[in-house]
Parts: structure tokens; C-alpha cells; sequence
């Protein structure tokens, strides 16, 4: 894979993924906690499952170090291609059927992911993308050494890539109840009504 490919895949990546916790309401994440509008367990199972739900990422994320990583890459061959963009895939693929188990978990029920979940959402997948990327890196050469700067800097770029996000799911639906509940049509007064009464 050429680097130009994978510089593509992964910021496609980020932006996707960045943006998906704001936009769909289904859990990604398994958390050591009862969500609002999940169905009742028993409160020692939570804590378990979470364990093993990071448990089953860490070792996708060392198989996508390791498959990907490590893996012997001739991008004159084509078949080598196929090969490698097959295993991308399979990794893909393992991983979106961890992150579906929550939402499986939890079928038939709205479930209410709080801001604070959006939030721990989106680092997990920043690590995600990040180790994903990580890997191409090593597929194409050598690993450079990174340092927090690296890692603060990052993060608060996929943070910028989850900014849509935030507006849809937080400053877009606010403006539109506010001009619901008001019986007056003219936007202001929308305003008026809807913020001085608070």
C-alpha cells in the first residue's frame, strides 16, 4: 500500500469515526455502568463485560500491530495487494463486530448515551484509528518515536474532526425544540420565549 493510500484511509477513518458517537444513538462502548434506558442486570455484570470488551480491543488492536504491522508487503505484486487490503478488511470487520456487541447488548431498548459516554466513545476510537495508523506506519518503514506532544496534538485534532458531531447532536437539535415550544413565528421572539423564562 502506497503512503499517500494510507494517509487517506486513516484520516477517512478519523473523520468517520470521530463523528459517529454524536451521530448514531446505539452504544459503542460497553461501560462499567448501567446507561439510561438500558435493560436491568445484575450491577456486578457491568463491570465484567466492560473488562472483557477492552480486553477483546487490545488484542484486535495488537492483531492489526501485528498482521498489518509486520506483515511482508510487495506493492509491486498484486496479489500481495489483495492480500494486505484483505487483512485490513478482516481487521476492520473483527473490530465493528466488537463495537456492535453494546449495541446487541442492549436490542429493543432506547438507550441514552450521556455526553460523558459520547466523549469516551470518541478516545476509544481515536486509539483505535491511532493504533490503526500506527500499523501502516510500520508496514511502510520504520516507527518514529513519539512523544506526548505527538499524542495531545492528535487529539485534539480528531476532537476538532468530531466537531459536526457535536453541533448536530447538541446546538442543532437545542435550536430547533426551542423553536417547537414557541407559539410565536418570528424567530426572535422563538428566542425570547424559550431563553427568558429559564
Amino acid at each position: 500500500m502506497a503512503q499517500t493510500t494510507a494517509i487517506w484511509i486513516t484520516i477517512v477513518l478519523a473523520l468517520i469515526t470521530a463523528n459517529l458517537p454524536f451521530f448514531v444513538e446505539r452504544p459503542f462502548l460497553a461501560t462499567p455502568w448501567r446507561q439510561p434506558g438500558e435493560p436491568a442486570r445484575p450491577a456486578w455484570l457491568a463491570p465484567i463485560e466492560f473488562l472483557f470488551f477492552v480486553l477483546a480491543l487490545a488484542a484486535l488492536s495488537y492483531a492489526a500491530w501485528q498482521v498489518i504491522g509486520h506483515g511482508f508487503f510487495i506493492a509491486s505484486d498484486p496479489l500481495s495487494l489483495l492480500a494486505h487490503i484483505g487483512k485490513v478488511f478482516g481487521i476492520l470487520s473483527a473490530v465493528a463486530a466488537v463495537l456492535a456487541y453494546p449495541g446487541w447488548r442492549s436490542r429493543g431498548h432506547a438507550v441514552r448515551k450521556t455526553f460523558l459516554v459520547r466523549i469516551l466513545e470518541v478516545m476509544m476510537f481515536y486509539a483505535l484509528v491511532g493504533v490503526l495508523g500506527l500499523a501502516f506506519e510500520a508496514s511502510l518503514g520504520n516507527v518514529f518515536a513519539q512523544t506526548w506532544e505527538f499524542y495531545a496534538i492528535t487529539m485534539s485534532l480528531f476532537l476538532v474532526l468530531a466537531y459536526p458531531g457535536f453541533v448536530f447532536r447538541y446546538l442543532m437539535r437545542r435550536s430547533k425544540k426551542a423553536e417547537r415550544s414557541s407559539p410565536s413565528k418570528h424567530p426572535r421572539d422563538a428566542d425570547a420565549a424559550g431563553w427568558t423564562k429559564g
